[in-house]
């Protein structure tokens, strides 16, 4: 009874202090720690030990696991550099700087334990990482970098904790720490690999989504513990099968197992991340009363901040050493902007691994306590001074978060080559149409692409299709449903029907409020981004002109929803959206090839002939 009240206190505390950080417009996992390091002076508020077992075994391996099946394997491959320059090489140098300054600020430390501390702190959270990026909308190719990072990290720092930890008792040889690292990086990632191939074909086995949901609960800790029982790395093992496992999932997956797998995991993933944080603060009172007072308050401070500012500048200060040395061979065209390397240097919040894996050292260390709270320093340091400036600082250099124009700007261009397949396979269905198919089809695909570009700027003042039609449907959605429920208190329908046919509206009814809420965020200016052809390359940008009228829809007395621009002859046209279709009208006509959008602040084009944007 005790172990239950004690879970579901820790999760009404998270669900409260989550709810707080939106009001208070704070991140959760600032508010969090504060919240659990006042409870922990609470006397009714029970001690919560976050042992190293709970964290390396309970906590990591699901929440690496899912942050890793919504990483993307080609974004990582893409920035592969950056990431192992992060993941390993800066690992392995805060260590080193950290134990330099440790052994040199705390009379009595030995190298081993200083470089153990120096391992203890070398790694940024995942969690932490993923959680500021996310609320303040860093550029993709940051986010992609720190989400890579953070998934790998930890691996090299409990290998170079584990050799520290070795050490201490002298049964570890200088010579043998790289062999360590590359049996146990090779062999997690081999099992990795192995975990991931039997997960995917018994999944193709596999046809009902709460039985393929639970084989995805047991990936991630079968994976950690085949690894570390081998003496190889679980962390890089989950890592390297989440990756796989989430990359090929569209492939071997059911539709109906994918979304009953994001769904769960999203809330797994939730409750997790944030109670890691709670239990963070609610260590507050255990670190603090475990000083045993060898040390003087003022050399504890001073070891504190020392060891703070070392991680802070160390990470700084490679980031734009690398940065630098990277430009030297890459055309100035290409290289990336100063502000993103500071961003991206600054972004180095320490977690819940440097509270656990601290606890690894041996007790018997001398100023075991004083590594314990050093580590609590690092961990609320960081999060508190690099987490609540980096948002300021991230407008102060400029850096630009990501256009949510671009994005609707690629994902229209995703769909419209995606209907342009399905329509080409419909071409080729041969089979006799009694029934009107075909249209229906073409209907139904033309309303889904048409509402994709929809996003983007429409005709001011004008509501567009896909509004008005979410609009509708809402209100026809809540009549059925309000009948159905009347019609279910009669009690003359099996409860089981009911229930799968109000599921049925209520997934249609979430696929309009996500469409609804993603347009409502968008303000389509700028370039957005896309491929590129021969016949946009040739059709640079224009200034459009400043008062576009689609002419053939003011004689027709029809409305357009957006006007597009020919970029052959200035002609203007409404979009596919609108009653006429005239601009892609024009196209067929005429053969001009690539148009551009007339809608103010836009400079979006688009090829008929290739079915790309630039």
């Amino acid at each position: 009874m005790h172990t239950t009240l004690l879970l579901v206190g820790l999760t009404v505390a998270v669900l409260a202090g989550t709810a707080l950080s939106e009001r208070l417009r704070l991140p959760a996992p600032m508010v969090l720690i504060a919240l659990g390091a006042i409870g922990s002076f609470l006397p009714f508020v029970p001690e919560v030990a976050l042992t190293p077992d709970l964290v390396l075994i309970g906590l990591l391996p699901p929440l690496l696991y899912a942050s890793s099946m919504q990483t993307s394997i080609i974004d990582i491959r893409a920035n592969l550099t950056s990431v192992a320059l992060l993941s390993v090489a800066l690992v392995a140098v805060t260590t080193v700087t950290v134990g330099a300054v440790a052994h040199t600020l705390v009379p009595g430390i030995s190298w081993a334990a200083a470089l153990a501390l120096g391992a203890v702190v070398a790694p940024p959270d995942a969690v932490s990482a993923s959680a500021v990026a996310r609320r303040i909308g860093l550029p993709r190719r940051i986010v992609t970098v720190l989400e890579g990072e953070s998934l790998l990290n930890d691996a090299t720092a409990l290998v170079a904790l584990r050799t520290a930890v070795a050490a201490l008792s002298g049964t570890v040889a200088a010579g043998a720490i790289a062999l360590d690292f590359l049996v146990a990086a090779g062999g997690g990632a081999l099992l990795g690999i192995v975990v991931a191939a039997v997960v995917l074909r018994l999944r193709t086995r596999i046809h009902d989504p709460l039985i393929d949901t639970g084989v995805s609960f047991v990936v991630p800790f079968v994976a950690y513990l085949l690894a570390e029982e081998l003496h190889a790395s679980g962390v890089i093992a989950v890592v390297v099968a989440g990756l796989i496992i989430g990359h090929r999932a569209p492939i071997v997956q059911t539709s109906g197992s994918r979304l009953t797998e994001r769904v769960t995991w999203s809330t797994v993933a939730f409750l997790l991340e944030h109670a890691v944080f709670l239990l963070i603060g609610l260590q507050a009172t255990r670190i603090v009363t475990g000083l045993d007072g060898s040390v003087s308050v003022g050399r504890m401070l001073t070891a504190c901040a020392a060891v703070l500012g070392t991680v802070i500048a160390t990470r700084l200060l490679w980031v734009l050493l690398t940065q630098w040395l990277r430009g030297l061979r890459t055309p100035p065209e290409d290289r990336e902007p100063w502000s993103h390397a500071f961003v991206t240097g600054w972004a180095g919040m320490r977690g819940v691994v440097t509270i656990a894996a601290v606890f690894v050292i041996p007790a018997d260390v001398p100023h075991h306590d004083l590594l314990v709270l050093i580590a609590l320093a690092v961990v609320l340091g960081t999060l508190y001074l690099q987490g609540l400036t980096l948002p300021a600082l991230t407008r102060a250099l400029g850096v630009e978060p990501q256009d949510p124009a671009a994005d609707a700007l690629a994902r229209a261009t995703l769909l419209q080559q995606a209907a342009d397949a399905g329509l080409a396979e419909l071409d080729a269905c041969t089979e006799a149409d009694p029934h009107g198919v075909e249209t229906v089809l073409r209907d139904r695909l033309d309303r889904r692409t048409f509402a994709a570009w929809e996003r983007l700027s429409t005709t001011t003042g004008i509501e567009a299709p896909s509004e008005a039609y979410t609009r509708i449907r809402t209100r026809m959605i809540a009549a059925e449903r309000a009948r159905i429920l009347e019609i279910r208190s009669l009690g003359k329908v099996p409860s089981h029907v009911v229930r799968e046919v109000l599921g049925m509206l209520d997934l249609e009814e979430s696929m309009l409020d996500a469409a609804h809420e993603e347009r409502q965020e968008i303000i389509a200016t700028g370039i957005g981004e896309g491929g590129h052809c021969a016949d946009l390359r040739s059709h640079p940008a224009v200034e459009t002109t400043s008062d576009p009228r689609c002419a053939q829809c003011e004689a027709e007395g029809t409305v357009p929803v957006a006007l597009r621009q020919c970029l052959e002859c200035g002609s203007v046209g409404c979009c596919d959206s609108s009653p006429g279709q005239h601009a892609t009208e024009h196209f067929h006509r005429t053969g001009h090839t690539v148009m551009q959008s007339a809608e103010p602040g836009e400079t979006w084009r688009w090829c008929y002939v290739h079915a790309v944007t630039a």
